[in-house]
C-alpha cells in the first residue's frame, strides 16, 4: 500500500486527466478512485476504496479475468472494450487499458486500470472542434482587425523579436512581414532613437505606456520617415510581461503642412498673413543673417519683444543668450548699474559686483526696449560704447569688449524727440541701421481671425475649455475696435472672455465693459461724430485717396509734417481698408 502511495504522490498530475483511473490490489480491492472515475461511473471514492473490484467489472463476455492476468502474470492490456457498472446500476462500455505496476521486477503490487467514456469523449470532442472553429473565427476576426488598422502596429517579445507586423506597418517601413518578424525592432525602424533612450525602453522596463513621441525612422529603400509613435505593455493571463506592443503613424504630410504654414504666416511666435506681414516676415529673415543692428518700432502691444526675440532665434547667435532690458524700468540712477555692471563700492550699497546686461548678453543678443527713455548723459555712453565696442563697470576702469548684437525698440517718434533736443541724432543713427515698423493691429485687422485662433487654442489648454470661437456679433465689434492696445490687448480681452464663459460661443455680454458699451460702433465712429474732427478726417483721406495713401506726398500736399500727419491719423482712426 505504501508503494502504491508513493507511486501516486509522484504523479499527482494523473489526478486532473479527464480519464478514470483505478488502481487495484492484488486482492481485488479498490485502493484509489479518482475525480473523473466518479465522474464517469457516478460512485463516490469512498463507497469504491477498499471495495472488491466485482462491484464495477462484472465477468467479460469471454471470461477473460484482464486484472487478474495484470496482477498474477503482470500482462499489460490495451484498448479493451469493457463493460462498467455505474452507481445508477446502469452498465457503461469504456475503452480501457490496464498496467500492472511492478516492484523490483519481480514482483507486481498493483494494476492500473485507466479508462474512458467514449460518448463523453465525443461529446468533448465535438466541443473541441466547435471551440476551435470559433477560436478561429475569432483570430481571423482579430488579424482582420489588426491589418485593417491605419496606423502600422507590431509586437515584441521580451527578447526585443518582432512577432507581429500589421500590414500598415509594411506599406510605412517598406519592410515585409518576413523580413521584420523574428528581427529585432531596432534592426527594421533605425531611428537614432533605436536602444538610445527611445520610448519602448521605457515601456519595457517600467511597463509604462507612452503616447504621441515623434522620431524619424529609416524606410528600407533608405528614406527618412518622421512618425509619431504609442507604445504599451504586453501581458498573459497571469499579469507576466511578454512583451510590448507599438503603433505609429506618418506624419510626413503633416510636417510638411506644418512647415508650409509656419514658412508662409508665422516667424517664430508671429503670427500673421496679411501682405504687410509677409513683407516683414521677409524682413526678419534677410536681418536675421547678419549681425546688422536692428531697430523696432510700432505701438505699444504690437509685439516688438516677440520679433527681436525671434530674429535672435533664427540667427546664428541663437545659441546664445537674449537678454532684455526695458530702460523706462529703472530710475536714472539704476540704468548703468543694469546696462554696465557694477564694482564693490562704486556707490552706497554696492556691496558685491555685480555682472551688467552688456557682459550677460556675450555671445548672445541684447535687447534694449524703449531706447527713447534713456537720458542724454547714458545716450552720450552708450553712443561712445557702440563705437568702441567696449565699455567699463562702474565704478571699475578694466575695459570689457562687448560680444552681443543690439536690437532696439520704442514707440516714440525718435525724429521729433531729435528735434525736441531729447535724443542725440548721432546715436540715432548708429543704432537705426535698419528699421522694421510692427503695424499696429488696426492696420493689420485681417490677421484677426488668425490671432484669435492662436489665442483661443491657448486659452483653452490653459481654462481647460473647449470654446470654439466667437459670435457674429462680437467678430463685429472686434473687427471696429481701434484696439489701442494692439495684440496685447486682443489677448487680455479674450482671457477676459474665457472667464466669463461658460459654453462653446464667446458672446457680447462676455466682453469687457468698454467694449460691450460700445457694441456696432468704434473709435472711428465716435470720432467722426464731432462735426470738426469729421471734417477733418474727410479733408485726411481725399488728400490720401489723391496720392494713393502715400503718406510723405499727402502731408506736402496738407503742408504738415508726416509725423504729424501720421498722429492725426492715428488719433482718427484711419487706417487703409
Amino acid at each position: 500500500m505504501k508503494d502504491i502511495k508513493t507511486i501516486l504522490s509522484r504523479n499527482k498530475e494523473i489526478l486532473v486527466i479527464p480519464d478514470g483511473i483505478c488502481v487495484i490490489s492484488p486482492d481485488y480491492t479498490v485502493v484509489t478512485f479518482n475525480q473523473a472515475a466518479e465522474r464517469i461511473t457516478g460512485y463516490e471514492a469512498r463507497s469504491v476504496v477498499g471495495k472488491q473490484i466485482s462491484l464495477l467489472f462484472p465477468d467479460t463476455d469471454d471470461g477473460k479475468d484482464y486484472v487478474g492476468d495484470a496482477l498474477r502474470q503482470g500482462e499489460p492490456y490495451s484498448n479493451l472494450w469493457l463493460d462498467i457498472v455505474c452507481a445508477d446500476g446502469t452498465v457503461k462500455n469504456v475503452l480501457a487499458s490496464i498496467t500492472p505496476v511492478w516492484k523490483n521486477r519481480d514482483t507486481v503490487i498493483s494494476a492500473v486500470v485507466v479508462f474512458r467514456d467514449t460518448k463523453e469523449m465525443s461529446l468533448m470532442a465535438e466541443e473541441l472542434t466547435a471551440r476551435t472553429s470559433e477560436l478561429i473565427d475569432e483570430r481571423n476576426k482579430l488579424d482582420a482587425v489588426f491589418n485593417s488598422n491605419i496606423e502600422g502596429t507590431f509586437t515584441i517579445d521580451n527578447d526585443w523579436n518582432v512577432t507581429s507586423f500589421n500590414n500598415s506597418a509594411v506599406a510605412i517601413t517598406g519592410f515585409r512581414k518576413d523580413e521584420a518578424i523574428g528581427k529585432k525592432c531596432w534592426e527594421i525602424f533605425r531611428s537614432s532613437r533605436c536602444r538610445n533612450g527611445c520610448h519602448m525602453e521605457t515601456t519595457m522596463a517600467k511597463r509604462k505606456a507612452t503616447i504621441g513621441n515623434e522620431l524619424v525612422i529609416q524606410s528600407a529603400s533608405g528614406k527618412s520617415i518622421p512618425i509619431r509613435v504609442n507604445s504599451g505593455i504586453l501581458l498573459n493571463n497571469k499579469n507576466v510581461k511578454m512583451g510590448a506592443v507599438e503603433t505609429f503613424i506618418d506624419i510626413t504630410e503633416i510636417r510638411n503642412l506644418i512647415e508650409h504654414i509656419s514658412d508662409r504666416f508665422q516667424f517664430g511666435n508671429i503670427i500673421g498673413s496679411s501682405k504687410a506681414m509677409e513683407k516683414l516676415f521677409s524682413l526678419f529673415e534677410s536681418v536675421s543673417q547678419t549681425e546688422t543692428t536692428v531697430m523696432l518700432t510700432g505701438e505699444s502691444g504690437t509685439g516688438k519683444e516677440l520679433a527681436a526675440r525671434a530674429i535672435h532665434l533664427h540667427s546664428a547667435r541663437k545659441n546664445g543668450p537674449f537678454i532684455a532690458l526695458n530702460c523706462s524700468a529703472f530710475a536714472e540712477s539704476l540704468i548703468e548699474s543694469e546696462l554696465f555692471g557694477h564694482e564693490e563700492g562704486a556707490f552706497t550699497g554696492a556691496t558685491k559686483p555685480k555682472v551688467g546686461r552688456f557682459e550677460l548678453a556675450n555671445g548672445g543678443t541684447l535687447f534694449l526696449d524703449e531706447i527713447g527713455d534713456i537720458s542724454l548723459p547714458l545716450q552720450t555712453k552708450l553712443l561712445r560704447i557702440l563705437e568702441t565696442k567696449q565699455f567699463e563697470r562702474v565704478g571699475g576702469t578694466t575695459p570689457l569688449r562687448i560680444n552681443a548684437r543690439i536690437i532696439t525698440a520704442t514707440n516714440k517718434h525718435l525724429e521729433e524727440e531729435i528735434r525736441a533736443g531729447k535724443f542725440r541724432e548721432d546715436l540715432y543713427y548708429r543704432i537705426n541701421v535698419v528699421n522694421i515698423h510692427l503695424p499696429a493691429l488696426r492696420e493689420r485687422i485681417g490677421d484677426l481671425p488668425l490671432l484669435m485662433d492662436h489665442f483661443i487654442k491657448e486659452f483653452n489648454r490653459l481654462f481647460g475649455k473647449s470654446i470654439e470661437g466667437v459670435s457674429k456679433d462680437v467678430y463685429r465689434i472686434f473687427t471696429q475696435y481701434a484696439w489701442p492696445g494692439n495684440i496685447r490687448e486682443l489677448e487680455n480681452v479674450l482671457e477676459h472672455c474665457f472667464v466669463l464663459c461658460r459654453g462653446s460661443v464667446i458672446e457680447t455680454e462676455h466682453l469687457p465693459d468698454k467694449l460691450a458699451d460700445t457694441g456696432a460702433k468704434t473709435a472711428i465712429g465716435q470720432d467722426a461724430a464731432h462735426p470738426l474732427q469729421h471734417a477733418e478726417r474727410e479733408t485726411i483721406l481725399r488728400a490720401l485717396a489723391k496720392h494713393g495713401w502715400n503718406k510723405k506726398f499727402t502731408a506736402a500736399d496738407l503742408g504738415i509734417d508726416a509725423s504729424t500727419l501720421w498722429r492725426k491719423m492715428k488719433r482718427l482712426g484711419i487706417i487703409r481698408s
